[in-house]
């Protein structure tokens, strides 16, 4: 996301002797991303953020496929995933390929014990249930109901709850995920179309630097693996930072749905982009005013995606008996659309009130034995008229 921010103090040109109070030098990092030509950000440290203890075990993290060539449309009951104690314990991958991992997740209690990095993903996390703060060494973020968390791959970070009864969707993209390109001019900033904008989104604030040596537990993901190390200063030792490279959340009710005469394709709804997948927003909005119109989507094939909703809240006008947390995964080159009565019941509707988030990929997902643990079985059968 091409915004530039900046917490705390840093010195007035880059590379240049920033001393601490007692005359000794902090230690600046550049915190960036494709090699030095993607956003990066520049932070200086009270401590080397090079100070490694020891590695110790590492854990496979890699998800396993029950299902790897997948024809069937699918309806998974997301609550049916139980909660834990701890937030990475908790994440259930469930769909997956070479580009995403879909998860859910359902922590009870804060971090407090280790801090956590993913360097091969960037993560999306997006709160259907609880409140809390994400902690980071370029500052905290508070999150509620409805925020989409945004976390750059090597952040550093730690999570604290305010509830147990927390539910979070989970997208791990191994490309990065940016606000669409269409939606920005060539400087990068939000045009008036767009459906939401920079005054929008929440970023980094009270940072906080620890003065801290000692044993600091990171539990750091690399190639599939999650691996242990111990660090000998507190990760959350920056006095200040500037760039553009940081993470941000964004409420989905900030979202301001674009609408039309008739019914407007899923690409309105979108919301974030990589190259190998988008994230849309479905969120409560006016429908189509032309005196014909059908609100109801259209039968349409998703030739070149797999499409994956989850149901947040409200009546999904175009679904049979959907409740919260459930998902839905249509596959590539199998057409789907409303359930029968839903295309007829649409006409003369007004308005809508349903919240989902819809994450389309661009080549095919693979189950794990976890989706099928919560999937209805019956699904794809559910658009047969009754006899």
């Amino acid at each position: 996301m091409p915004l530039y921010h900046t917490l705390g103090k840093i010195p007035t040109k880059r590379h240049t002797v920033f001393k601490k109070e007692d005359g000794t030098l902090h230690y600046e990092q550049l915190f960036g991303t494709i090699g030095f030509d993607g956003m990066s950000s520049l932070m200086y440290h009270l401590h080397r953020p090079t100070m490694v203890k020891s590695v110790g075990q590492s854990i496979d993290l890699s998800p396993q496929a029950a299902v790897e060539h997948n024809i069937k449309s699918r309806l998974l009951k997301g609550f049916d995933v139980r909660p834990e104690d701890d937030f990475l314990e908790s994440r259930k991958v469930i769909l997956f390929n070479n580009d995403v991992h879909v998860s859910l997740a359902a922590p009870k209690k804060s971090m407090t014990t280790y801090f956590y990095k993913n360097t091969d993903a960037d993560e999306m996390l997006f709160v259907h249930k609880g409140k809390g703060t994400l902690k980071t060494m370029l500052g905290n973020i508070p999150f509620e109901y409805g925020d989409y968390i945004i976390i750059p791959r090597g952040m550093i970070y730690q999570i604290t709850f305010e509830t147990e009864n927390n539910r979070l969707l989970i997208a791990e993209s191994y490309s990065p995920i940016y606000t669409p390109k269409r939606y920005r001019n060539w400087f990068g900033q939000h045009l008036e179309h767009s459906p939401f904008c920079e005054r929008d989104f929440k970023l980094p604030e009270n940072l906080q630097a620890h003065d801290e040596l000692g044993d600091f537990v990171m539990k750091v993901k690399k190639q599939g693996q999650l691996h242990h190390m111990v660090y000998a200063s507190h990760p959350f030792d920056v006095v200040g930072w500037d760039g553009y490279n940081f993470p941000y959340a964004f409420s989905i009710h900030n979202f301001e749905p674009i609408t039309g005469r008739v019914h407007q394709p899923p690409p309105v709804h979108q919301t974030f982009e990589t190259n190998a997948f988008v994230i849309c927003s479905f969120c409560p909005r006016l429908y189509d005013y032309h005196p014909d119109a059908i609100p109801a989507p259209y039968n349409h094939s998703n030739i070149d995606s797999d499409e994956v909703l989850y149901y947040v809240d409200g009546d999904f006008m175009s679904r049979n008996h959907v409740e919260q947390g459930h998902i839905s995964l249509h596959p590539a080159g199998i057409p789907h659309g409303p359930h029968p009565g839903a295309y007829e019941k649409s006409i003369g509707k007004k308005e809508t009130g349903e919240l989902a988030v819809m994450i389309d990929t661009f080549r095919p997902l693979q189950l794990t034995q976890t989706a099928l643990d919560i999937d209805d079985g019956t699904y794809y059968q559910s658009w047969l008229e009754k006899q």
